[in-house]
């Protein structure tokens, strides 16, 4: 049996930390998730138009099998620079892949388009590097959602977007998610304001409405200008998993994107879920462990979509309502 955990954040996996960092006036930010100790992770991508730095290595035949820290950040191409800056405060830090007297942090990161939201975009130098560093110093158990960190300017088709989170325990195995939405779709159901994570919804954690209904022969409503989007999200539990195990529940948690995007995963939109796994709780059944890891991954990354758009606040010069503004 599913449960929410104490917080309803990814921090519910024990030894995990998340830590935001924004510019307002530029619309954007970063958004760090880092642990005690280096953990195993995957990725598994499904969008058209992805953005990431040190994915490779996150295949199960390579030779890093754990990482110190995953990046979410806005900026398009120029928001990969945020891993640098999250280098340098864990290289500060004395944590790193050990190549004889060197440590090399390792920190994959992925992006997301937010470079037409209504900020301004004139920096005179990449402002990332130091988002980055600033939201890995401001790692905490507790968090903010809603338009904080690499959710700060995200949009969707006709809402603003933002950073979610939502977490489940089973068997003494705990599972969470954290999501920047900046769909090309929505994550509401026709006019109303109902989500499409509804039948997932646990409590009222984006407002108990229900469902709404749904008119199979309308056209999916995108993002007018089309040119960028993209959902980018982190899984994660205290199982102990392999790569390859991890890659797995990432790609399984994709399921929960589709559930609470429509439509998702497309050609616009780069759609990417790291997974994360700290190890703490052996696998009693690898088979079936490993299955109702991904559904419950699926599960809360469902959740954690509608509450980034359901906590997201107005800010000036915003394109789109909050759904707050809008329904609320």
């Amino acid at each position: 049996m599913f449960e929410r955990g104490a917080k309803n954040l990814i921090t519910d996996v024990a030894g995990l930390y998340v830590g935001h960092a924004q510019d307002d006036a530029i619309k954007t930010g970063v958004t760090v998730l880092t642990a005690q100790r280096p953990f195993v992770a995957g990725v598994h991508i499904m969008g058209g138009a992805p953005g990431t730095r040190e994915t490779a290595l996150l295949s199960p035949d390579r030779l890093v099998q754990e990482v110190d820290a995953l990046v979410l950040s806005g900026g398009s191409a120029f928001g990969l620079d945020a891993a640098s800056g999250v280098m340098d405060g864990l290289r500060a830090a004395g944590r790193g892949f050990v190549v004889g007297d060197q440590q090399v942090p390792i920190v994959p990161a992925a992006i997301l388009f937010d470079l037409i939201n209504g900020g301004d975009k004139a920096w005179g130098q990449n402002p990332y590097a130091a988002l980055g560093r600033a939201a890995f110093e401001a790692a905490s158990s507790d968090f903010a959602l809603g338009t904080v960190g690499a959710g700060t300017g995200a949009l969707t088709a006709d809402l603003k977007g933002g950073l979610g989170s939502a977490s489940v325990v089973f068997d003494g195995i705990t599972v969470g998610a954290l999501v920047a939405v900046n769909a090309l779709g929505r994550v509401t159901m026709g006019d109303g304001p109902q989500f499409w994570a509804a039948p997932f919804e646990m409590g009222a954690e984006f407002g108990g409405l229900g469902t709404g209904a749904f008119d199979p022969s309308a056209r999916p409503l995108v993002k007018g200008h089309r040119d960028g989007a993209t959902t980018i999200a982190i899984v994660a539990t205290d199982a102990a998993l392999t790569q390859a195990q991890a890659t797995r529940m990432a790609t399984a948690a994709h399921d929960g994107m589709a559930r609470a995007i429509y439509p998702a995963h497309t050609p616009m939109d780069g759609d990417l879920v790291f997974a994360a796994a700290t190890g703490a709780q052996p696998l009693r059944d690898p088979l079936m462990d490993t299955l109702h890891l991904g559904n419950a991954a699926a599960l809360c990354l469902s959740r954690a979509i509608a509450r980034a758009v359901y906590e997201a606040t107005p800010a000036a010069h915003d394109p789109l309502p909050t759904w707050a503004e809008k329904f609320g």
